[in-house]
Parts: structure tokens; C-alpha cells; sequence
């Protein structure tokens, strides 16, 4: 359901005063009019509890006395180059400073329309949105009183009372009645008042497509961004999942890998117990099968496989000689290597290194000149 509520702002005149301005207002439900008054009414008729579906609107209309509104016509114009030259004309047909004006030109639907201008000041402005801001509300939308009364009828002026305000309405103006004045302005033509079924039907129409808005230009009302709770809610609960979800996965991955490693332990103890070998677990199980091994000349720990690593990383420095070399059971190989240079010495230690194994070295000096140094490899890299 539609829920508009229509307020008709007060007269700048009376805003500056001292009594307390009630404002018209109408309640409009799906584009028919379900309350009026002239009241404090309105507070209750806006603020009815809603079941969350309705679509609520509130529109304020702006009095004839402070905008008073002209139609221009350009017949070959295009709809919005017709615009910008009412508004052009307006501010050149107006008095005043053009900078405290605010004009305002709607753009007509179809080329050869009229196009119709409201001009008031930034100063009423900013009594009416002030006004409002007192009372908690902000409306979005700004329709000048004067254009919501239909033209009238050829060789007649309409007199329409809207809202209690008395606004003359010729072919091309709309502005408010002037007892005094109004004859003058009508000459020959007949001043016929305005049937009030007809202006109501004339109003719910410009509400539904108002023809122009004072809340346009710097007036123009901010974007403002709004949490949906629900939509905030399942943002929370979709980032508590993925947090869950991103902690849960490395846990399920590391309790997975602890009973794949312990399975693996269990088959190593079952192996090596099957070689006769008594384990407390399958640490303790590879190093007695690594030092089995070694003893037989096989296995990680035998002697060939530091010794050849040793080898390759002497044939790339050509300047090293062997002059010791012995291996123990536990795959440690203990070597002297003398170079006419430390560093290749060190560069033969660094070849090795670099293949994985751990390697001490002590240096000593040499009888023939030469540096020399007491090296150990671990067999196990």
C-alpha cells in the first residue's frame, strides 16, 4: 500500500510571527484521500503504526504567497532546452539578487508544452526545510501550491481555494488572489471559482506526477544510506560461518595429518618388529634399522653415501686433496682435506652444505704450506 501524507508548509510571513502556524494536511492511501484536517491531526495520521509493506511518502506543498508560478511557451523547442530557457527568462523577468533567488522550471513531457517556473527565494528555503527539521520530518519532495490548480477554461480565470489559501489561475500564471487586484488582472475575462471535486482531482494528480520540485538544484535532497537490519543480521551470521569455516578447515587438516602420521608410525614399529627389531616408536625403530644398515654397508648411514658427496663436491675444486678418511657406524664421515687456499676449503664445505648434509670443520695448519682442516659429514642429510 501507498501511504502519502501531504503537509502544506506555512507562509514565510507566518513562520516569522509568534502564533502557532497548524498547517492543512491530507492522508492519501493508493491515491485516495482517507483524512484532512487543519490540525495537529497529521501527527497521528503519519506516525500509524504500518505492517512494513507500504510504501510511505511525504510531500510537502509550498504556498502561492512565497511562489508564485509562470508558463512559458516554446513551441519548437525541445523538452529540455525549453526548460533552461524558462528558467532563463525567469530570473531575467525577476527582481532582486539573482543569487538569493531559487527557480525552479519542470520539463515538459513533449516538445510545443508549456513549461512552468516557480520562483521563490533560498531564504523561504531555508524556513521551510528548518521548519520541518523542528518537527522530526524531511520532504523529499517540494510542489508549489499554485501548480496544482488545472488551467482554466478560454476566456476565464479560476478562483481555487487550496488549503484554505485563495489562488488565481490564468492561462499562463498562478499566484495568490488579491481582492483588490484580482479584478484588474481579469479585465473582460470572467474570475469563475474552481469546483472543489475538480481541484481534488487536480491535486491527487500532480501528487502522483508532480509537474515540478523546489527540491531540486541546491536543494536537492542528500543520498541517504540505509542498513537493512535483516540484510545486516545475515551479513553477520555469513561472516561468523566464514570465520568458522576458515578455522575449521586448517584444524580438520592438521587432526587429519596427526592420524595419518600416527597410522604411518604404528606400520614403521610393526615393520621393524617384524625384522626383529623391539621399538618404543618409530624413531628409535628407523635409527636401529639405519645403524643395522650401516654395519651390513647399506642403508642411509653406509659409507658411500657421504663419501660420494664428498667426491663430487672435490671435483669442482681441483686444488683439494684427501689426505684422511674414516666412517663410523652411525653414518658420520671424518675427513682432512688440505687446499693451498682456505677458501677452497670453504668452497668444497659450502658444496656440501648445500646437498643437505651437516658439516663441521676445524682448521690446522699444515707442514708443506698448505691449509688444511679436520672435517666431519653427517651421513644422514
Amino acid at each position: 500500500m501507498t501511504r502519502t501524507l501531504v503537509l502544506w508548509l506555512p507562509p514565510v510571513a507566518a513562520l516569522a510571527g509568534e502564533d502557532a502556524v497548524r498547517p492543512a494536511w491530507l492522508r492519501v492511501d493508493d491515491g485516495v484521500i482517507v483524512d484532512s484536517g487543519q490540525d495537529d491531526g497529521w501527527v497521528d495520521a503519519w506516525e500509524k503504526p504500518q505492517d512494513g509493506r507500504g510504501d510511505d511518502r511525504l510531500i510537502a506543498l509550498a504556498p502561492a504567497a512565497d511562489v508564485p508560478l509562470r508558463w512559458h511557451h516554446y513551441p519548437d523547442a525541445p523538452p529540455a532546452q525549453a526548460a533552461a530557457a524558462a528558467r532563463l527568462d525567469a530570473l531575467k523577468d525577476s527582481l532582486g539578487d539573482a543569487a538569493a533567488l531559487h527557480v525552479v522550471a519542470g520539463q515538459p513531457a513533449e516538445a510545443g508544452q508549456a513549461v512552468p517556473v516557480a520562483v521563490t527565494t533560498h531564504a523561504a528555503m531555508t524556513a521551510w526545510t528548518d521548519w520541518l527539521t523542528a518537527r522530526g520530518l524531511d520532504a523529499p519532495t517540494i510542489i508549489p501550491s499554485a501548480a496544482t490548480v488545472p488551467p482554466p477554461e478560454p476566456d476565464s480565470l479560476w478562483l481555487a481555494e487550496v488549503a484554505g489559501e485563495a489562488i488565481i489561475r490564468t492561462p499562463d500564471r498562478a499566484f495568490q488572489s488579491d481582492p483588490d487586484l484580482d479584478p484588474w488582472i481579469a479585465g473582460e475575462r470572467v474570475i469563475a471559482p474552481l469546483d472543489a471535486d475538480r481541484m481534488r482531482e487536480a491535486l491527487l494528480l500532480s501528487l502522483a506526477a508532480p509537474p515540478l520540485d523546489l527540491r531540486s538544484g541546491a536543494w536537492k535532497p542528500k543520498r541517504r544510506w540505509s542498513v537493512d537490519a535483516e540484510r545486516l543480521t545475515l551479513a553477520k551470521r555469513l561472516l561468523i560461518a566464514l570465520v568458522i569455516v576458515s578455522v575449521a578447515i586448517p584444524i580438520v587438516h592438521a587432526i587429519r595429518l596427526m592420524s595419518d602420521t600416527s597410522r604411518a608410525d604404528e606400520v614403521v614399529v610393526v615393520t621393524a618388529k617384524k625384522a626383529g627389531i623391539e621399538a618404543a616408536d618409530a624413531a628409535a625403530a628407523e635409527a636401529e634399522i639405519d645403524r643395522r644398515l650401516a654395519a651390513a654397508g647399506g642403508g642411509p648411514l653406509a659409507f658411500s653415501i657421504p663419501a660420494s658427496a664428498l667426491y663430487d663436491a672435490m671435483r669442482d675444486v681441483p686444488g683439494v686433496s684427501l689426505k684422511a678418511l674414516s666412517h663410523r657406524t652411525d653414518g658420520t664421515l671424518t675427513t682432512t682435506l688440505a687446499a693451498p687456499r682456505v677458501e677452497d676449503v670453504n668452497m668444497v664445505l659450502l658444496a656440501l652444505q648445500a646437498r643437505g648434509y651437516k658439516v663441521t670443520a676445524q682448521p690446522m695448519a699444515g707442514t708443506d704450506g698448505q691449509q688444511m682442516a679436520n672435517i666431519t659429514i653427517r651421513a644422514v642429510p
